[in-house]
């Protein structure tokens, strides 16, 4: 299996040098690196660059002209990992993630047991989240795939894993043959819910599992849920989880009931925890009216003139229309 390693920066140089120094300190090495700079004003775009030369021609850096989120980032970079034809699995991370020195390796042996008792048809992998006191880490709990068959469960746990109908994009694998028939990230989302969108949007109709022999340390400033006070941001919490049960086809009907419902007790977790319930309020409202009124731009749209490869940006097109036909 080739692997091919993404990781999106964006002002957090000291934490970029842990992962840089992660990722190469694999006890399985990594085939291949992208990392996508958001635009960084803090040295991380220099420090990529001098770090990725000593990784020759396996790594290769992208450095965009305006901050595109992390889903913007993302696109690029599993757009980039893909245009290599060889590329089996894309390994997707944030700057602010630590793997273990067996993550890769954890994750491809899970998939070997898993491929070896039936069908090979494994599109998404997520690596346990830690914190850095070793714990697992609450914002990146996963949660078993409801309604799933015992039969799947079954085999799921005896690849030792756990099956998921989604996962976060802090240390995700993802099926590159399963890229190239669906489609990328939507850039629009431009941060939060991109990555549950997305790999919900890969895993209908497949298997996903929790691989917990993959551990990856999450270097957030507080170990804290998703529904903690998430101050302006929440503005992307509402209109995206909008656009989702909207025009997203990654749920089927009555995923969409359960996840709107589970999201409403969230937001309302939110606003009970909050310091600043005026600033929620004008987030949900004008999150509510975006998410009802408006529809994602297209991903080369949103890209477009951000600093994007030529190669990678044609990849892109090509990828949209793809997605579009399926």
């Amino acid at each position: 299996m080739r692997v091919t390693a993404v990781l999106v920066a964006f002002n957090r140089r000291e934490l970029l040098a842990e992962a840089l120094d992660a990722l190469a300190a694999q006890s399985r090495p990594v085939d291949r690196l992208v990392v996508v700079d958001n635009a960084s004003t803090d040295g991380s775009t220099e420090f990529a660059e001098e770090r990725l030369a000593e990784w020759g021609e396996c790594a290769r850096l992208i450095k965009l002209d305006k901050n595109t989120g992390g889903a913007g980032g993302f696109a690029v970079g599993i757009a980039a990992a893909v245009v290599d034809e060889e590329t089996d699995w894309v390994w997707v991370m944030d700057d602010d993630t630590v793997p273990g020195p067996d993550a890769l390796a954890g994750a491809l042996e899970t998939h070997e047991r898993y491929r070896a008792s039936g069908r090979d048809d494994l599109a998404v992998m997520g690596s346990r989240v830690v914190w850095t006191d070793g714990e697992d880490h609450p914002m990146n709990t996963p949660k078993a795939k409801i309604r799933a068959g015992q039969a799947e469960r079954d085999r799921a746990a005896a690849a030792g894993g756990m099956e998921i109908r989604s996962i976060s994009f802090v240390s995700a694998f993802l099926r590159a043959a399963r890229v190239r028939e669906l489609g990328l990230p939507i850039a629009d989302y431009f941060l939060w819910n991109d990555d549950f969108e997305y790999s919900a949007r890969l895993l209908r109709g497949a298997r996903g599992i929790y691989t917990p022999a993959s551990v990856v340390t999450h270097k957030t400033a507080k170990r804290g849920s998703s529904d903690a006070d998430p101050g302006p941001r929440f503005f992307f919490e509402v209109r995206n989880k909008l656009w989702v049960f909207r025009r997203s086809d990654a749920l089927y009907g009555w995923e969409k009931f359960l996840y709107f419902g589970a999201s409403v007790r969230r937001w309302i977790r939110t606003f009970r925890a909050s310091s600043d319930r005026a600033q929620l309020r004008d987030c949900l409202k004008r999150g509510w009216r975006e998410g009802m009124r408006t529809n994602p731009r297209s991903t080369r749209d949103v890209l477009r003139d951000t600093g994007v490869p030529v190669d990678v940006m044609i990849e892109i097109e090509r990828l949209e229309k793809v997605e579009r036909r399926s």
